[in-house]
């Protein structure tokens, strides 16, 4: 299955306007704001404590445990009801639960891409990896940006420049280095990536019945990876496939931050449509 999605003309429009609500959103350059957040700020204490506990052994760890599928069985809009209790500790731009994010950037996506299916859809399920947090996982281990753990965060990552310290693998030499574990271009799916709810939800349509295209999969993979989609940080890691798949990241993106508003899509009209597409794409109940 191949996605017909036409990158040359999504991003530039994107990057200038915003697609959803155009009145009540931000302007652009507001988003992602992290400066405006202090050091006893939620938003940065949660980084901190990612880049503290967020090591190759604890990313290890968490892939035998979350991998067993044991959590629960149920449909993809069941867990997005779920995460109406939800709010993600790591953004600094809205409060809102993130099932209304999650409707607020399919609709982005629908409105710019009326016959792509798939990428709403996508749009919808990208963030439902954090239903983890409703199981007790601590949202340092589930939300936030994600980046490679074994080798040296690079700068890009946020607060790098302080939130590191207190890892015991910032200070190992096997681990320090600019490529660490890993070798030059040896690809994403060969690099382990900070635990969160991106890993998380690739893994669970891989275990499960799902027909959504590759590129798909790799915008849920990898979403979350600003500093490779956005900052074009740990290009030496990527391989010839991570290059291809690089646009479809970039082009999801901005419907992923731009779409953010207070005002929330009238969920009960526009729920039948997207009930149709879970149906076609990632029937019945999965295992989480």
């Amino acid at each position: 299955m191949t996605a017909a999605v036409d990158s040359n003309v999504l991003s530039p429009f994107l990057r200038e306007k915003l697609v959803y609500n155009h009145d009540a959103a931000k302007e652009n350059n507001s988003f992602r704001n992290f400066d405006k957040c202090d050091s006893d700020s939620q938003v940065y204490n949660t980084y901190k404590q990612m880049h503290t506990f967020q090591t190759v052994d604890f990313v290890k760890e968490s892939h035998g445990r979350w991998t067993k599928f044991d959590h629960a069985e149920m449909s993809i809009m069941e867990a997005l009801e779920m995460l109406n209790n939800l709010v993600d500790e790591s953004d600094p731009d809205i409060d809102l639960s993130n099932s209304f994010h999650a409707f607020q950037t399919a609709e982005g996506i629908r409105k710019e891409y009326p016959d792509e299916d798939w990428f709403q859809l996508t749009g919808l399920i990208h963030d439902l990896g954090k239903v983890m947090a409703l199981w007790g996982a601590p949202q340092w281990s589930v939300v936030g940006d994600t980046y490679p753990v074994g080798c040296r965060p690079a700068p890009s990552v946020v607060y790098a420049d302080s939130t590191f310290n207190d890892n015991p693998d910032f200070n190992n030499p096997k681990y320090n280095t600019k490529l660490g574990i890993y070798e030059e271009h040896c690809g994403l799916s060969k690099v382990l990536m900070s635990w969160g709810h991106d890993e998380y939800m690739y893994q669970v349509l891989k275990h499960n019945t799902c027909y959504l295209p590759e590129e798909a999969l790799c915008v849920i993979r990898y979403h979350s990876f600003y500093p490779w989609h956005s900052s074009n940080d740990y290009g030496y890691l990527c391989d010839n496939k991570d290059q291809e798949m690089l646009r479809w990241v970039q082009n999801f993106n901005p419907f992923d931050l731009y779409t953010k508003s207070p005002v929330i899509p009238d969920v009960d009209e526009i729920r039948p449509y997207y009930e149709r597409l879970i149906e076609k794409y990632i029937p019945g109940k999965l295992k989480w």
